[in-house]
């Protein structure tokens, strides 16, 4: 089959988005398919990676490095007349996807997108209340040209018809567990963060930026610390927050955005991880932590929801309207872990087990499974009701 994968963001930009697209592009290389990724173009960049077409961009605002593709519907009208795909998948909403989107309808070629981001929870969290409805329509606008909607939760799949988004499909996602181990774990590492002994290592990986919640990160941290003086707070990401939050609090150590090995070298050598988004529609963190068998300390969403259980690998804090409550509960979850070096060793050894039936091959053949469908019908496809998980292979700063 051919394919065509669409998205504003693919590595090495680190984030949920490019990551699953990227390891969506690859399983289905690993199928046999040919696949063509189209992005925009990064700043300096001269020459697409095989099998990439680059198009114009700009720059993101609040997102450094980061760029949104520009309309290229008549370009693509034109490659995909000649090169016809078989279906083709939009994992963000931003006009290259929407060019896209308008692209195949024209030539009749089916389309699945992917919702991954809740950007008008984001309107919320950068101080623009009044954007939220608005950013939700146009979503809704631009998942509804395709035929399938793409989520990675049941969660959001109700929440999304309720929301009269159409044809949403539940894609779950996995997790490489031959990296992300937890014999990664590195004692020189926690050395150089000047850990001694059994002094919890508290965690945060993701951007660092005001969608993230990561006031009460802080409020969980200072808790510990009041009962754990020697515990110490690692940050893995960047963002526009970094720079205001080291200045007002100089013991935090920031590691800043770490790949592959080193960053599941980092995640292993933590002892709990914290995560207070309540914005994410998935969080593949939380799996990273979990495969690492680091105990994690989330809100019931996401995939906290569909894989942490509470008291047994951390803390899922359910999150039901009363915020200072649900807060409240999360710090004393935080603190309570933390200044149990038993209990963690419990939960750090049951941690993996939540994850290690997440197989990225299956979640490629339901994928591929998806496309085919859209392809070959043009019709939605049927979501699989089985657990068809299958067990997956093992797999200094500031």
């Amino acid at each position: 089959m051919r394919y065509a994968l669409v998205a504003e963001t693919y590595p090495p930009e680190i984030n949920g988005v490019a990551l699953t697209v990227h390891s969506l592009e690859t399983g289905l290389r690993a199928r046999g398919h040919d696949v063509t990724l189209i992005r925009p173009r990064r700043a300096g960049e001269t020459r697409p990676g095989p099998h990439q077409q680059l198009t114009s961009g700009m720059p993101l605002p609040r997102y450094p490095g980061l760029r949104f593709g520009l309309p290229t519907a008549g370009r693509l009208r034109r490659e995909w007349t000649r090169h016809r795909p078989d279906a083709i998948y939009v994992a963000t909403e931003g006009p290259l996807g929407w060019s896209a989107l308008r692209a195949a309808r024209a030539l009749g070629i089916p389309a699945a997108t992917g919702f991954h981001t809740r950007f008008d929870l984001y309107m919320r969290d950068y101080g623009l209340p009044l954007l939220q409805r608005p950013a939700l329509a146009w979503m809704r606008r631009v998942h509804a040209l395709g035929q399938a909607t793409l989520v990675p939760t049941t969660e959001l799949r109700d929440a999304l018809q309720a929301l009269d988004f159409d044809a949403v499909v539940r894609l779950p996602r996995a997790v490489d567990c031959g990296l992300f181990y937890p014999a990664r774990r590195d004692p020189a590492l926690r050395a150089s963060w000047g850990v001694h002994g059994d002094a919890p290592v508290v965690l945060h990986v993701g951007r660092i930026a005001p969608e993230k919640n990561l006031q009460l990160a802080v409020r969980a941290f200072r808790a510990i610390a009041e009962v754990r003086p020697d515990a110490r707070f690692v940050w893995l990401g960047d963002g526009p927050e970094r720079e205001a939050l080291a200045a007002a609090h100089p013991d935090f150590i920031f590691c800043g955005v770490r790949r592959d090995e080193d960053l599941a070298r980092h995640i292993a050598s933590a002892d709990l991880f914290v995560f207070p988004s309540r914005s994410e529609t998935y969080g593949n963190v939380t799996l990273e932590a979990l495969a690492s068998g680091v105990p994690t300390v989330a809100f019931d969403y996401g995939a906290a929801r569909e894989h942490l259980r509470d008291g047994m690998h951390g803390a899922a804090i359910a999150d039901r309207g009363d915020t200072a409550d649900a807060d409240a509960r999360f710090v004393a979850a935080a603190r309570r872990i933390a200044e149990d070096s038993d209990l963690r060793r419990r939960m750090r050894l049951v941690a993996r087990e939540a994850v290690l039936g997440l197989s990225p091959a299956q979640v490629a053949a339901d994928f591929d499974g998806i496309l085919q469908r859209l392809a070959h019908t043009g019709k939605r496809p049927h979501e699989r009701h089985a657990d068809h998980r299958q067990p997956a292979p093992a797999s200094g700063c500031e």
